[in-house]
């Protein structure tokens, strides 16, 4: 007779420990399925020997607390973390990267930015005030720093967002209002957190050291009380210098903890709270010459320099269940986020000498969210509905401000120092760096007044809906936005101007899948988007950058911008569901682009809805298994923008600023043994240009060009023992200087991180 045998595999987690429930559990019941076959065997050996048993494989893997894991694929969720997604990924008419806790921690990244520059679609830029350091996405070149969202909520704010309490992030390509409300014009970002389970207990930690200071602690634990309570708690401490650019450094503390509490099978409540404290002393690179040639300049990051996050969130979320067709989920937030920094940069594209400058800002944030959304599944006309139907409120607050500086004269360089000024200096007359740089402005640095106190009420509604006609889908949607909009801008002289808007907006998505069979889907889709006038939270009336526009210093009523997405693709779930394959064909148009007045970007002078571009491109991408040892991520981009129309007719024809046309992410991991993984990755990003997200980028004389740039990412995991492994990480091997954005006047060019070598020992129980 044939023979049982258990061959166990773990691409991308521990074997035991915290796992041990889940593979005995299996090989528990593939056991008690075998008995009576093995005893009939033994009764009747003649028939046992004319039809032997088949090999049967039992594979053990790690209890993966996430609900949407595709199990035994570590790569690869098959569901969306937000429940309005009612299909799985494979079968949503739209690309959606989704980034699984185990990709993201084989990738060795750990802050929000890294993570995502390395994915095709997305580019990190520059900005001013509360995200000057770095904190802005933008997604198939439309900006996207507003369109963080966390569990479905509107995360607000330019804040320090870190990785140790994601289960998976979710990147939503393409316009998205339905889902996300105003904004989201080339798509969202959406981190759905680490919640209780009572399912089983489990902890890991985890402890990793490395070049340039590296340390990093974490825990998750999960403790159930047996069928109705449990509670999960991470926790976080890390620090490093910024590679080869310290004294320039990275400090991150975090917190977040989750109660579950079910005291019926159809009712359950869950609470959590998330904390960050993050401390910065930022490094903002070097700066292009006038022929955009990147310089990079010794490390001037000033001792008194800080960028600091201070994040306090509570949520909760109320899920009843009247019966199996129809539940009501409500998701409750308030949240409070301190952001603030004090920065150096240095300059010399128009000067010899290079110089060092000051920026400064500082934001309160203030946010109240509540979400409801009703699940029906009924019958209409003779069709079998998922519908959806939601409410939601929210009232976000930011009051921005600036630092007041007082700077020590006695350390300029004045005499003798050509074409510096009055200003401090990096290299003496012989060329030489001066003595005491990362002294030399020595700071004494006060919170000053506010100059900005923003604020956005909105109520909405949508309703929602995905019905099957044979072997065709549709999803469709439908929601309403009224918002009320208040500005208050404070000038140095302590005047207070008052604007005020308001406005109702709709938006809808609508798409078709058609299985073609073999695991294989085809489909089309149609999505909008709305943004409002003054929707960028920092910037008050730079028109230029997302600000409130107004025309002879009052607002003459301009319409929200528009955005629509048309998308054809194919998703392919193959190899037994463990492997994604999507390719998408798409073109985002956006019009009524409010913009500033050439050669005035930072006057409250703008124009009113008086620009247009476009972004036209293909996105190919795999998600999961190839073969049971060997795990893939990644994607392609190739992609084309172009300003269609402008107020000034130079800008027409021009790309967007910050937008690269080609890049190519893929990371690939290979259980060589039973007990030691191999792994890489490696990014790629063509040229972006300079230039603000209103006007397309500066081409031709006067550019300024981010160089293209290839950056290769290796890593190993070793199991030492059955609730040990140890994972080497080094990112960037080959220690490319690479340039992640630029400054609109090529005074500011923000470099990545050199190489890094860490090495981390995570332990299960």
């Amino acid at each position: 007779m044939g023979t049982a045998t258990r061959n166990i595999r773990r691409p991308g987690s521990l074997r035991s420990g915290h796992g041990h429930l889940k593979a005995g559990a299996a090989l528990g019941l593939s056991v008690a399925m075998l008995m009576p076959t093995a005893v009939l065997a033994q009764s009747e050996p003649e028939e046992a020997d004319e039809a032997p048993l088949a090999t049967v494989t039992v594979e053990a893997t790690a209890i993966d607390p996430n609900p949407n894991a595709q199990v035994g694929v570590p790569y690869k969720a098959r569901t969306s973390g937000d429940e309005r997604h009612t299909r799985p990924i494979a079968e949503t008419p739209q690309t959606i990267t989704v980034l699984t806790r185990s990709q993201i921690e084989d990738s060795g990244y750990t802050d929000l930015k890294q993570i995502l520059d390395s994915q095709p679609g997305i580019t990190v830029g520059t900005g001013e005030n509360g995200n000057a350091f770095g904190d802005r996405y933008i997604i198939r070149g439309q900006e996207a720093r507003s369109d963080v969202f966390v569990d479905g909520l509107r995360d607000p704010g330019m804040t320090t967002r870190e990785s140790f309490a994601i289960e998976q992030l979710e990147i939503s390509k393409g316009p998205s209002s339905t889902f996300g409300g105003r904004g989201t014009a080339g798509g969202a970002i959406n981190a759905i957190t680490k919640q209780a389970t009572i399912d089983y207990n489990f902890g890991k930690g985890s402890v990793g050291i490395g070049t340039d200071q590296f340390v990093r602690t974490t825990a998750d634990i999960n403790y159930s009380t047996g069928n109705s309570f449990a509670v999960r708690a991470n926790v976080l401490y890390a620090y490093e210098l910024v590679p080869d650019r310290g004294p320039a450094d990275r400090e991150r503390r975090g917190l977040a903890t989750s109660a579950y509490y079910t005291p019926t099978d159809n009712f359950s409540i869950t609470a959590d709270y998330y904390g960050l404290r993050a401390h910065d002393n930022p490094d903002l690179g070097g700066y292009l010459t006038t022929d955009n040639e990147p310089v990079e300049v010794p490390t001037y990051a000033q001792a008194q320099d800080f960028q600091d996050t201070q994040v306090d969130v509570g949520t909760a979320r109320i899920r009843y269940e009247f019966s199996p067709n129809v539940r009501l989920n409500n998701l409750t937030r308030y949240g409070s986020s301190d952001n603030g920094y004090v920065l150096t940069s240095a300059n010399g594209r128009t000067n010899p000498r290079v110089q060092l400058g000051t920026h400064n800002g500082w934001q309160e944030v203030r946010y109240f969210a509540n979400q409801t959304n009703l699940y029906v599944n009924a019958q209409l006309a003779g069709l079998d509905h998922e519908l959806i139907f939601g409410a939601e409120y929210t009232d976000h607050k930011v009051l921005n401000g600036v630092y007041v500086n007082a700077l020590d004269g006695s350390n300029r360089l004045f005499t003798g120092t050509p074409n510096c000024g009055t200003q401090f200096c990096v290299y003496d007359t012989g060329g030489n760096v001066v003595n005491g740089l990362n002294t030399l402005m020595n700071r004494r640095v006060t919170q000053g007044r506010w100059d900005q106190d923003w604020g956005v009420e909105t109520i909405s509604g949508y309703v929602m809906d995905t019905f099957d006609i044979g072997d065709l889908t549709v999803f469709a949607g439908l929601r309403m936005d009224k918002y009320k909009f208040n500005l208050d801008v404070q000038s140095a002289a302590l005047a207070v101007t008052s604007y005020e808007d308001s406005d109702t907006f709709w938006n809808g998505h609508l798409g078709l899948t058609y299985k073609v069979g073999g695991g294989g889907v085809i489909y089309a889709s149609i999505a909008s988007s709305a943004d409002i006038n003054g929707g960028e939270s920092d910037v008050g009336t730079s028109a230029g950058y997302g600000g409130f526009v107004i025309v002879g210093g009052v607002d003459v009523g301009a319409r929200p911008e528009r955005s629509w997405n048309y998308e054809v693709g194919t998703k392919w779930n193959i190899f037994d569901e463990k492997l994604l394959l999507t390719a998408a064909l798409f073109q985002i148009d956006k019009s009524d682009v409010m913009e500033g007045l050439s050669g005035q970007d930072y006057t409250s002078a703008g124009t009113v809805n008086t620009g247009a571009n476009r972004v036209r491109g293909i996105e190919l991408e795999a998600t999961g298994n190839i073969t049971p040892e060997w795990s893939v991520q990644g994607g392609i981009a190739i992609m084309d923008s172009k300003v269609t129309d402008s107020f000034t007719p130079a800008n027409i024809g021009q790309p967007l600023a910050n937008f690269a046309n080609n890049q190519v992410q893929f990371m690939s991991r290979y259980q060589i043994t039973e007990d030691f993984a191999l792994g890489g990755a490696v990014k790629y990003k063509s040229k972006r240009y300079g230039g603000q997200p209103d006007t397309g980028a500066v081409t031709g004389d006067g550019s300024r060009i981010v160089p293209a740039y290839t950056v290769l990412d290796l890593f190993a995991e070793l199991h030492l023992t059955d609730n040990m492994e140890l994972r080497v990480n080094v990112n960037n091997v080959t220690n490319e200087e690479y340039y992640l954005a630029v400054y609109r006047s090529g005074a500011m060019l923000y470099k990545g991180d050199a190489r890094r070598v860490t090495g981390t020992l995570n332990i299960s129980f």
